[in-house]
């Protein structure tokens, strides 16, 4: 039987031609072996039907929902990631096949979840699917961005050039993630540590004292008492009060989920004090840096900007690109609706304006990205390391003040026997 093919070669670039084999299997085994990559087959003079590995084996089906199932954390997906796409883009450009590099990354994986994954994307693969409809079943992992520039890569023909651009980004998201996490360790490292010795003292030191009161008879002042008194409650209701807090906590998050939370919480991070310069920053970072590669990969303004939007998280900022999207619809540019400095940093309005006119839209955004990224870390450490102090001072302050309760009914009890 003759077969219409459509496939891509190891070097990225879009095959068609026909193929004189005995059966569909044979004909994926033969492509195969020449290195094709098949994404449509069907018999000649018919129009090749893409392949989506939907029709997959049961045993195939069954084991992806069982992943799909175990979603992964955020951390572990972008170091997971990160790994993925540079080796994927060294192993693609070195003429390796596709489901031989899954293969090969799938072996070397120490993360049990990670390999099942891409053991379920190999195997969807070799069914026929394209390298982007196989990662649409793993959207907790791939999100709309990350396929999305696959797709491009796969209709361009383009694949390896696409994910050295994909490598390049989500190198840049683990930095700018590492940056906050590293930044914010130490201070809160220090918010636990500092309550934890205030929950030693009250609970364990202060009830010592109340003894040692109670034996002298002597008459305590009213600080020494309220501390006498919320040490007796934290040490007769401690379990009240972390239900309380671990019950507050879950509310808290469950409300943060909802539409009206997700707002609410959106306007503080923007209102609060040095807060919202760090988060006006770090959005824009990102919504330069999408644009600017989206719009580098060939991919259409609109598609550009509604992914972008999907991705910019602060319900502000979707706003902001909703507008962006009418704007451009309405056939004005696009960075009329950029022109808020409430949300957007004057420089990346004036870098779109210009990229607009001289046609360099992509180049200037992630120019732009990169230089916020950098101000972004130096603000970032500036505040933190002023954090530090503040909260042993803090710190220091409060065990001073219930240090001096403690003694001061001593400090009198002892004047009042030298007199």
């Amino acid at each position: 039987m003759r077969l219409a093919y459509q496939a891509y070669n190891k070097s990225g670039k879009a095959v068609r031609d026909t193929i004189e084999v005995g059966s569909r299997d044979e004909a994926y085994q033969q492509l195969r072996a020449e290195g094709l990559f098949v994404t449509g087959l069907s018999e000649a003079g018919k129009s090749p039907v893409r392949s989506t590995g939907r029709a997959m084996p049961t045993a195939i089906a069954a084991a992806s929902k069982t992943v799909a199932r175990r979603r992964m954390g955020a951390s572990r997906r972008i170091r997971n990631l990160t790994v993925f796409t540079r080796q994927m883009h060294v192993l693609f450009s070195t003429g390796t096949p596709l489901v031989d590099a899954l293969g090969a990354l799938e072996r070397q994986s120490r993360d049990e979840q990670w390999k099942a994954r891409l053991r379920d994307i190999q195997q969807r693969v070799e069914e026929g699917s394209s390298l982007s409809d196989a990662m649409e079943y793993h959207v907790d992992c791939f999100d709309t961005v990350y396929r999305a520039l696959i797709r491009a890569g796969e209709s361009g023909g383009k694949l390896p050039a696409m994910l050295e651009r994909l490598a390049t980004l989500v190198q840049r998201q683990q930095k700018v993630r590492n940056t906050i996490v590293g930044g914010l360790a130490y201070p809160i490292l220090l918010l636990v540590v500092s309550g934890g010795v205030l929950g030693l003292l009250m609970m364990f030191v202060l009830p010592r004292f109340s003894g040692l009161f109670e034996s002298l008879d002597v008459p305590l002042p009213p600080s020494t008492q309220l501390m006498m008194a919320t040490s007796d409650v934290l040490r007769v209701w401690w379990w009240v009060i972390l239900l309380g807090l671990i019950a507050g906590g879950f509310g808290l998050r469950s409300w943060l989920r909802t539409a009206q939370g997700k707002v609410a919480f959106d306007t503080v991070v923007l209102r609060v004090p040095v807060i919202n310069n760090m988060v006006r920053g770090f959005v824009t970072a990102r919504i330069a840096r999408l644009m600017g590669t989206l719009v580098m990969s060939h991919v259409p303004l609109l598609d550009a900007m509604d992914l972008t939007r999907r991705a910019a998280g602060n319900v502000h900022y979707v706003r902001l690109m909703e507008r962006a999207e009418d704007a451009v619809t309405s056939g004005e540019p696009i960075s009329t609706a950029f022109n808020d400095v409430h949300l957007i940093n004057p420089s990346v309005y004036e870098a779109m304006r210009s990229g607009e006119s001289t046609g360099q839209l992509g180049p200037l955004l992630l120019n732009m990205a990169e230089f916020l990224d950098d101000e972004n870390e130096v603000t970032l450490r500036s505040v933190t390391s002023l954090l530090e102090p503040v909260i042993l001072v803090v710190l220091g302050v409060l065990v001073g003040v219930v240090a001096l309760s403690m003694f001061l009914p001593l400090f009198d009890l002892t004047a009042s026997a030298g007199g």
